[in-house]
């Protein structure tokens, strides 16, 4: 069985910070432009991204709809609309984003379960439906899949709380010496 090629966007992103560090005055592609600003929503970093938006010029904006299509899900992400962002990643997206978004939108739906997961003790399905952007019976198969409970007569959600490891924290000499910096630095 062949394996499936997993991209590196990690790697794709440092390449496309320094093709456009290179490229100087001269602006980068649409579709680079497109990439990186992908990448950072994959990222989660909404501050780059916001100042990548600011860069592109006005003429590789106007001449690309997609990269405005990336852009409206990376304010929707801003906002933390989670709903409008569910709907702005629901597009035809050309081959050079399109695993990049789809990876996005896992992402996102990640973050919204991670988000349940420590926020509610119980929550109703076509709410969780709404916050993970699925339909409601997908919904409670993701949550059921996950491994919470569900009641389906009232249609109730309940999260299991993440298991938080037993804090063992063994102070190191390099850890003292650290703080010991600290001390003094502030008594002086």
């Amino acid at each position: 069985m062949a394996a499936v090629a997993v991209p590196d966007f990690q790697q794709l992103s440092l390449e496309l910070e320094k093709q456009e560090l290179e490229n100087g005055n001269s602006p980068c592609t649409a579709t680079q432009y497109s990439q990186l600003l992908a990448l950072y929503l994959l990222q989660n970093d909404l501050c780059n991204a916001k100042f990548l938006w600011k860069r592109i010029p006005q003429t590789v904006r106007q001449g690309c709809p997609e990269l405005n299509n990336i852009w409206a899900v990376g304010q929707k992400m801003w906002l933390k609309d989670y709903t409008g962002t569910y709907e702005a990643l629901q597009k035809e997206w050309s081959d050079d984003v399109k695993g990049i978004m789809t990876a996005v939108q896992d992402s996102v739906r990640e973050r919204a379960l991670r988000l349940v997961r420590l926020a509610y003790s119980s929550i109703g399905a076509d709410d969780f439906a709404t916050f993970v952007g699925m339909p409601a019976d997908k919904a409670i198969q993701a949550a059921q899949g996950e491994g919470w409970d569900v009641d389906l007569h009232n249609r109730i959600i309940i999260p299991k709380k993440l298991e938080s490891p037993v804090a063992t924290t063994i102070m190191s000499d390099q850890h003292l010496s650290v703080l010991t910096d600290y001390v003094t630095f502030m008594e002086n």
